[in-house]
């Protein structure tokens, strides 16, 4: 009796901890909710009072933080760009995963090492360097970043995939095979599908790195091809401390919902495709 009493109250506390965690980590997003509905002053002035009366302005800080700033643009720019990149992320990883695995070689083994050591590897390490041969080789653009958001995102996704595709048996695409599929439809058609949960939580992990970017944006497009996270930056900067905090506020929440819905309606992969990618083989 007294074992299963100390179970409960260890239970109980493991749980008022969670809820005391999650209550930190919700707040700051509450508070920047609450602070989209209210009048600029209110927000530097009183930000933890709810929006009621003369503090309430309706979604006035939406439409203005949205017309301001080039926002609509930035936000298509980022929708944009995260998708194409995250497609692109897990096609091309996941064939080279798939190749690393099936193609066992020396070379093979030299260029798992140098995807798994990339991960490593600082992004300040390498961003001068990385500006000056992006600007020469005209990759400074919607289209260029890309590739480089392909490079960079490269070393985690062959290291997931390639501990998945170790569980997949060889036979599987050895039927394939004899059923006359080439290399490529092999891979589409019968490895490509069974790739689901990796590739599901590469998206999430990608989507909210790719979305959330503000350096390497800011680095490679300036600010003359705004993403969300420079727009949200840019509007901070108000000349002579005339920022207004109500319509920044509004921008915030406009580009944490995109994210936080594609999360929520993927997340029960994640745990499965982190699992799935940790099998040796």
């Amino acid at each position: 009796m007294m074992i299963e009493n100390n179970k409960g109250t260890k239970q109980f506390a493991q749980t008022c901890l969670l809820i005391a965690l999650t209550a930190i980590f919700i707040f700051p997003i509450l508070l920047v909710f609450m602070n989209s509905f209210k009048s600029r002053l209110y927000v530097s002035t009183d930000p933890f009072a709810l929006p009621f009366g003369s503090m309430f302005v309706g979604f006035e800080n939406y439409v203005r933080g949205i017309t301001s700033s080039g926002f609509f643009i930035a936000f298509i720019r980022s929708v944009w760009i995260t998708v194409v990149g995250v497609m692109l992320i897990i096609v091309c990883t996941s064939m080279t995963a798939w190749f690393i695995v099936r193609a066992k070689s020396k070379f093979t083994r030299i260029l798992y090492y140098m995807f798994t050591f990339s991960m490593i590897v600082p992004f300040q390490m390498v961003m001068y360097t990385m500006t000056f041969v992006v600007n020469r080789i005209y990759f400074d653009n919607v289209f260029g970043i890309l590739f480089v958001y392909l490079g960079f995102g490269a070393g985690l996704t062959v290291f997931m995939f390639t501990g998945f595709i170790k569980s997949i048996p060889l036979e599987v695409e050895e039927a394939a095979t004899i059923d006359g599929c080439n290399p490529i439809q092999t891979y589409f058609m019968v490895v490509f599908p069974m790739l689901k949960p990796t590739a599901i939580t590469v998206a999430i992990l990608q989507a909210m790195w790719i979305w959330n970017d503000y350096l390497l944006p800011y680095l490679i497009l300036g600010s003359d091809h705004k993403t969300v996270p420079v727009a949200i930056q840019l509007a901070m900067q108000g000349a002579y401390g005339s920022t207004d905090y109500g319509g920044f506020m509004a921008m915030l929440v406009v580009a944490i919902v995109p994210i936080i819905a594609f999360y929520i309606s993927s997340q029960k992969y994640i745990i499965k495709g982190v699992i799935a990618g940790a099998v040796k083989g």
